[in-house]
């Protein structure tokens, strides 16, 4: 088995030290380690993160290969520096069956860039009405723990209770998409000063609090698990504040995008700011980065959402929804959290690695850099700075709303279980 000696890297951004991988594992974790014929990475002034974990990713396959593969999503997903990653169920066909997520889950074993963990449909195709295969879905293979309608809200109250109940049974979770459908019907980009001003249809941020308010009830009615994806309102924030208060059951995530970007964007009518939940106001991205600070907010997802260049390359009302994300959320939260002294490399680990993985119950990610635990790792230079260049992407989409923005950070190395996927900033 390979070894590999990772020399003076900050680990979670602390002191400096040394770590021994020795084949999938962490053998050892010291200052002044014997390299013993290892593999040398001179990481001095890097830090070293436990492999990141995304709650959120869009990896098409099946269906929409033309935007992404599983292969390409993985390859992209190492290069931002994630060891595993969630994938979403809105692909052609639906993954609400045992088959399909056993599918996606064996073509990530296949890539072997990124573990690949299929989230299952809550209802059958997506359309809300009838409850999928939850229980054959997490007894398959791929052993599904997290169910989510994403691109689509379980707006049936029923449904959604029936689903809550249901996977309790196996400690699952319901991942909701917090928008009622109602309200947000030719809705074009955030309801506010900038949509009146533009004339567009106004995308309210009571369509996503009313939601999540309902589903908070119902996961404490029912005592199960719940997780709001893509939380994007600073009101969404004080709900989940508030469930988690009564000590519910409750977790929620923000995108790096939410993070950063703000409906004045719209004004450019640039599609590739077209995204779902849309870009909200200054006083919520405040909001949002403080309840990711505090700990309200409990992880930073990506929600991927690669398109072919004809579905952004278009007018504004006809461009599909959605933004890349996994090549750029490392180094756009180190701009939005770390750099603002609102999280430190600890915080990054906890809520980019350590929170997602434990959420979605993944067994050996999200683990501490500590001798005995599998080998996912991730190096990262804080002193980098680059413009972003989507030429340059692993993914097979270009929908990135940061080309030719300055963002700090590079992710040098990436190891899952041991081997190297990136190595020097360049994929393996």
């Amino acid at each position: 088995m390979s070894k590999t000696l990772i020399r003076g890297a900050k680990v979670l951004g602390g002191q400096a030290l040394d770590v021994l991988i020795d084949g999938e594992t962490v053998a050892a974790v010291g200052a002044g380690l014997d390299a013993d014929g290892a593999q040398v990475v001179e990481a001095d002034g890097q830090i070293l993160l436990p492999g990141l974990v995304d709650l959120h990713t869009h990896l098409r396959e099946p269906g929409r290969e033309d935007s992404e593969t599983v292969l390409t999503g993985t390859r992209a997903a190492a290069f931002g520096g994630y060891t595993a990653v969630h994938a979403m169920a809105n692909t052609f066909p639906v993954a609400d069956t045992a088959g399909v997520v056993e599918q996606v889950w064996r073509l990530g074993r296949e890539s072997g860039y990124c573990d690949v963990q299929p989230v299952g449909a809550v209802t059958v195709g997506l359309e809300g009405k009838q409850l999928a295969e939850l229980g054959a879905m997490h007894e398959s293979a791929a052993s599904v723990r997290v169910f989510s309608d994403d691109g689509k809200c379980v707006d049936d109250a029923v449904i959604m209770r029936r689903a809550l109940e249901y996977v309790k049974a196996f400690d699952g979770v319901i991942a909701q998409h917090a928008q009622e459908p109602r309200l947000t019907e030719g809705a074009q980009m955030n309801e506010g000063t900038v949509s009146a001003e533009l004339g567009l249809g106004g995308w309210p941020a009571v369509a996503e609090e009313s939601i999540i308010a309902r589903d908070v009830l119902l996961a404490a009615h029912v005592g199960s698990r719940l997780h709001i994806c893509h939380l994007s309102t600073a009101g969404s924030v004080e709900i989940v504040r508030w469930a988690k208060s009564k000590g519910w059951n409750v977790t929620a995530e923000v995108t790096p995008h939410h993070l950063l970007l703000t409906d004045e964007l719209v004004r450019s009518y640039d599609p590739v700011y077209k995204v779902n939940p849309p870009l909200r106001t200054e006083a919520d991205v405040r909001a949002l980065r403080e309840a990711l600070a505090d700990g309200t907010i409990d992880c930073v997802a990506t929600d991927h959402a690669p398109h072919p260049h004809e579905d952004k390359d278009c007018e504004w009302g006809a461009a599909a929804m959605g933004m890349v994300g996994l090549e750029t959320a490392l180094s756009v939260v180190q701009h939005t959290m770390v750099e603002t002294g609102l999280l430190d490399w600890a915080g990054v680990a906890d809520r980019m690695s350590f929170r997602p993985a434990a959420i979605g119950r993944l067994a050996g990610q999200g683990r501490p850099v500590s001798a005995g635990e599998p080998a996912n790792l991730t190096l990262v230079d804080p002193a980098y700075r680059g413009t972003v260049d989507s030429a340059r992407f692993a993914s097979r989409s270009r929908n990135t709303p940061y080309q030719g923005r300055e963002l700090p950070g590079r992710v040098t190395h990436t190891f899952l279980r041991g081997r190297a996927t990136v190595m020097d900033g360049k994929l393996v």
